[in-house]
C-alpha cells in the first residue's frame, strides 16, 4: 500500500509540475496579450525572452537554419553564432563578422617597399626582353620564309618551260625581203614564242635577249645572248671567202669593207663572247645541205668551183673563221631548214640557265661524308681494321655487310694472304671466301664463289691491266 500510495504520490508531484509549466505557459500568454496593450513592458519581456533563448542556444544547440522569406536588411552586420531565422535571404552587400576579429595588418617598410618595386620593374624588364626576343625570333623567321620563298620562285623561272618565256627572238628587217621567212614568223607564232623585227648590228642576223628580273625591283632589264646566227646566200659567202682568203694572204690585215666580213668583223672586236653560226641558204637543188666544222666536211664541188679555189683553200678560210673568229658555217638547202635551226637554238638557251644551276658545284662525283677524308689510323695501330674493310669494299658490289664478314675472319691482309699459301689448289683459293656466313637484316647468307673470286684476284694478281669482274 505504501508503494502504490508513492507511486500516486509521484505521478501526482509529476502532474503539478506539468500543470506548473503549462499554467506558467498559460501565464506567460496572458501576460504577453495583457502586455501589447502596453508598449513598455512588451520590449521587456520580449528582449529578456531572447536573450535567454539566445543564452541556451549558444550552450545547447548548433546555430539555427536561416528561414526563408524573412529579409535582413543590407548593412547590417551578421555575427557568427547570431540565430538567423531560416529563409531569410542575405542582400547583397551585407558585410558577415566573423566570430574573431581579424589580426592587425603588418605595415611595409621602405626597404621592403623599394624591394618590392625593385622586383616588379625586373620582372617588367624580363618580360619586355622577352617580347622583343619573340618579335626577333618571329621576324628572322618571316625572313627565312622569305628567302626560301623566293629561292623556290627563282628555281621556277630557271626552268626551261618558263625560261622559255623570258626568251625573245629578234629578227633583222633585212631578212623580210627573203621569200621565205613566212616560213620562220609563222613558226614562231604558232609556238607563241615572243619576237621582234628590228634593225640588228649586224645586218641579216637573229640574236636572242632574255628578260632578266631586277633585284629590290618588279621591273625587266633585256641581257642579249652571245648566241648570233647570220643568214646569207651562197653568192655573199663567196665574197666573203675571197676576202678572208686576201686577208690571209696579206698577214692578216683586215680588208673587205665591201663584204659581210667587215661588219662581222667589226662585231666580234666589240664583242669577243659572241658565238656566230653563218647559215648559207640557196635556192638551187644542186647544193645539197653540207655542214661545216673546224677539220668538219668540204664544201660543195660547185661551190668550190664557183669559188676558183682549191680543197685546201677553202678549208684553210674554214678553219680560220672557225679558230681565230669562232664562227661556224652551215650549209641548208632553204627557209624550212633555217627555221628548224633557229628553234632548236632557242630550245636550247632555255635550258641552259637550269644545266647551269644543277652543275655549278665542282666535282659532283664526290660524295660528302665522314668517309670523304679516309680513316684516322692512330700510333697504336686503331683504325686499321677499318681501313682493311675500305679496301674490300671498293670492289663492285662488295657491301660492308660483306666486308665485315671478311675482316672478322682475317683481321688484316698480312693474315689472308698467309691463308691462301696454305692452300694447294687454285680452285680452293678462289672460293676460301665463299662459306663466310654475312648477316643482313636478320637474314644470314654466303658470300659466294663470286665475291671470294674477285678477292683473291685482287691480292694477288700481277697484271696491272686485270679486269677483277
Amino acid at each position: 500500500m505504501s508503494v502504490l500510495q508513492r507511486a500516486k504520490t509521484w505521478e501526482i508531484s509529476d502532474s503539478e509540475d506539468e500543470s506548473d509549466e503549462s499554467n506558467a505557459t498559460v501565464v506567460n500568454s496572458d501576460c504577453s496579450e495583457e502586455d501589447q496593450s502596453s508598449e513598455q513592458s512588451c520590449k521587456t519581456l520580449s528582449a529578456s525572452a531572447t536573450t535567454c533563448e539566445s543564452s541556451q542556444a549558444k550552450c545547447l544547440s548548433p546555430p539555427r537554419p536561416v528561414k526563408s522569406g524573412t529579409p535582413v536588411t543590407s548593412g547590417t552586420p551578421v555575427t557568427s553564432g547570431t540565430p538567423v531565422k531560416s529563409g531569410t535571404p542575405v542582400k547583397s552587400g551585407t558585410p558577415v563578422k566573423s566570430g574573431t576579429p581579424s589580426p592587425a595588418r603588418k605595415r611595409r617598410t621602405k626597404e621592403e617597399i623599394e624591394s618590392d618595386r625593385l622586383k616588379a620593374k625586373v620582372r617588367k624588364e624580363a618580360r619586355e626582353e622577352q617580347k622583343i626576343t619573340k618579335a626577333k625570333e618571329k621576324e628572322e623567321k618571316r625572313q627565312e620564309q622569305q628567302r626560301r620563298r623566293e629561292a623556290a620562285e627563282n628555281l621556277k623561272s630557271l626552268r626551261p618551260e618558263n625560261c622559255l618565256k623570258c626568251l625573245t627572238v629578234c629578227v633583222d628587217t633585212a631578212l623580210l625581203q627573203h621569200h621565205g621567212a613566212d616560213i620562220l614568223l609563222d613558226t614562231l607564232v604558232t609556238f607563241e614564242w615572243k619576237f621582234s623585227v628590228e634593225s640588228q648590228q649586224l645586218p641579216r642576223s637573229i640574236t636572242w635577249t632574255r628578260d632578266v628580273p631586277q633585284q629590290g625591283e618588279d621591273s625587266q632589264r633585256p641581257v642579249v645572248e652571245e648566241q648570233v646566227v647570220l643568214v646569207l646566200g651562197l653568192t655573199d659567202l663567196m665574197d666573203m671567202v675571197i676576202c678572208v682568203k686576201k686577208m690571209l694572204e696579206s698577214d692578216g690585215e683586215e680588208s673587205g669593207t665591201e663584204s659581210f666580213l667587215s661588219p662581222l668583223l667589226e662585231c666580234l672586236n666589240r664583242d669577243a663572247d659572241k658565238v656566230v653560226t653563218v647559215l648559207v641558204v640557196d635556192s638551187q637543188t644542186n647544193y645539197r645541205s653540207v655542214t661545216t666544222a673546224c677539220g668538219g666536211y668540204p664544201p660543195d664541188q660547185t661551190l668550190q668551183s664557183r669559188l676558183g679555189m682549191e680543197d685546201p683553200d677553202v678549208e684553210e678560210v674554214l678553219v680560220y673563221l672557225q679558230l681565230y673568229k669562232n664562227v661556224s658555217l652551215v650549209f641548208l638547202d632553204g627557209w624550212q631548214d633555217v627555221t628548224d635551226h633557229v628553234c632548236a637554238v632557242t630550245k636550247a638557251l632555255s635550258k641552259r640557265p637550269f644545266k647551269l644551276l644543277t652543275e655549278r658545284v665542282e666535282l659532283p662525283f664526290c660524295v660528302d661524308g665522314s668517309w670523304a677524308s679516309g680513316v684516322r689510323v692512330e700510333r697504336d695501330g686503331s683504325g686499321l681494321n677499318q681501313v682493311w674493310s675500305r679496301q674490300i669494299q671498293q670492289l663492285n658490289r662488295v657491301s660492308p655487310a660483306v666486308a665485315s664478314a671478311v675482316t672478322a675472319a682475317y683481321p688484316s691482309p698480312q693474315l689472308l694472304l698467309q691463308a691462301y699459301q696454305s692452300v694447294e689448289s687454285e680452285e680452293d683459293k678462289r672460293g676460301m671466301l665463299a662459306g663466310l656466313l654475312v648477316t643482313s637484316g636478320g637474314k644470314e647468307r654466303r658470300i659466294g664463289p663470286e665475291i671470294s673470286a674477285r678477292v683473291y684476284r685482287c691480292l694477288t694478281a700481277q697484271n696491272p691491266q686485270l679486269v677483277l669482274d
